[in-house]
């Protein structure tokens, strides 16, 4: 059973009310219509405190803004949906019924964003870091509203590239405004969740926060899948010897590195945000999913670590399966260059035996007249003799210096 659905049990078994004045009892959605009118009427407006109209002049003067970049724009009162036609309209209803407004952008322009503002009193700062992107994962708080900075992360697996989005979320006691800078993550999932469940929206804007954070944090574990599968594959590369592995190592690190800094921050999200929970009277069951969530949020860091050390382990062992091809190539070239090298000292002795008697038959074949040896009976043996003695002589130096 997932958290929506043990708080929605949780919702339904709670007990009926008090007796009225008159000795009815009250239904549970009578009495919470009448302890959020208690409290509506304890809450500081966002204009002070200032009635609707009073507020409406004294808000300063915007640009109509833009609905091209309203993706969803829906105000919840008493868990059901009111469809506004505008943000203009949306302002009033969140007014008129007390409700929650959740209003999601998808790079909106100035004039959406100054609207939205001036409307909830949105703090100029995490306007401008709304309006800039390029944010890293954060959380500020300014007086009763958060800006929360997500990066959302999916993974392209044929070209094994981690794509980190960026979405903003402003929270207020009574509005929700989501700002994505990407295509990832689609909220739409996580509003119909809600919807599906109008007890759980009934416990307001943090029931919205912690849905979407839940959505990135599962949406993290897809890029995980594909990572590990890529280890797999690049594991296999590394024993095969795949001189082109050592790119494909750096690249995956690369990306590795860049999904990390997306996840490590939100542990001091989650952090910041457990500090508030007995100040601002978070739901106790809210508060479990929180702490679940950020349970999730650390298992995904710890694995993300582990693949950091794998990748790192995978390039020492790759350079040493490399460096060993390279030893076993340079000996099997030593040990040719050695054949080789036998090779040419044998023919090298059997060239030098061989000049001996060649050089005796070239002298004695000039035959000139004055020659001593040319009319001499022994002439021809001796020179045979010698011929054989220079020949022996050599083979034996040769077979004695192993070159035979």
């Amino acid at each position: 059973m997932g958290m929506f659905d043990r708080l929605a049990d949780r919702w339904r078994s709670r007990p009926t009310g008090p007796e009225d004045g008159r000795g009815h009892r009250q239904s549970g959605k009578q009495m919470g219509r009448a302890v959020k009118d208690s409290l509506a009427s304890l809450r500081p407006r966002h204009s002070g405190g200032r009635p609707a109209s009073e507020a409406a002049e004294r808000r300063p003067a915007v640009p109509p803004p833009s609905e091209e970049s309203v993706v969803d724009n829906a105000v919840y009162a008493d868990g059901a949906r009111l469809e506004p036609e505008s943000l203009e309209q949306t302002y009033e209803l969140v007014r008129e019924h007390r409700g929650m407004g959740w209003i999601g952008l998808y790079r909106p322009d100035k004039a959406a964003i100054d609207s939205i503002a001036a409307e909830f009193g949105l703090h100029e700062l995490a306007v401008e870091d709304a309006l800039e992107a390029h944010q890293r994962p954060k959380l500020e708080r300014y007086g009763e509203t958060l800006f929360i900075v997500l990066r959302p992360a999916r993974y392209v697996d044929p070209i094994e590239v981690v794509e980190v989005g960026e979405l903003h979320v402003f929270v207020g006691p009574d509005f929700v405004v989501t700002i994505r800078h990407s295509e990832t993550p689609d909220l739409r999932p996580v509003r119909r969740r809600l919807e599906s469940q109008p007890e759980l929206l009934r416990l307001g804007p943090e029931a919205v926060l912690y849905a979407i954070l839940d959505k990135i944090v599962d949406d993290y574990s897809p890029v995980l899948r594909g990572l590990a599968n890529d280890l797999d594959e690049i594991e296999t590369q590394v024993f095969d010897g795949d001189v082109e592995v050592s790119r494909r190592i750096y690249q995956l690190g690369r990306e590795v590195i860049e999904f990390r800094r997306a996840v490590e921050p939100l542990l001091d999200l989650f952090s910041s945000l457990r500090s508030g929970f007995g100040k601002y009277d978070v739901d106790l069951e809210l508060q479990r999913h929180l702490r679940d969530v950020e349970d999730h949020t650390v298992r995904v860091a710890e694995r993300l670590d582990s693949f950091r050390e794998l990748l790192s382990t995978m390039l020492t062992l790759n350079a040493a399966v490399v460096g060993q091809r390279q030893n076993e190539e340079m000996r099997r070239l030593s040990e040719a260059s050695l054949t080789q090298n036998e090779e040419v000292k044998k023919i090298s002795a059997w060239a030098a035996i061989l000049f001996a008697p060649t050089l005796v038959g070239t002298v004695y074949g000039m035959n000139f007249d004055d020659m001593p040896e040319l009319h001499w009976a022994l002439g021809y043996p001796f020179a045979l003799a010698l011929m054989v003695m220079v020949s022996l002589t050599l083979y034996g130096v040769m077979k004695w210096r192993r070159w035979m």
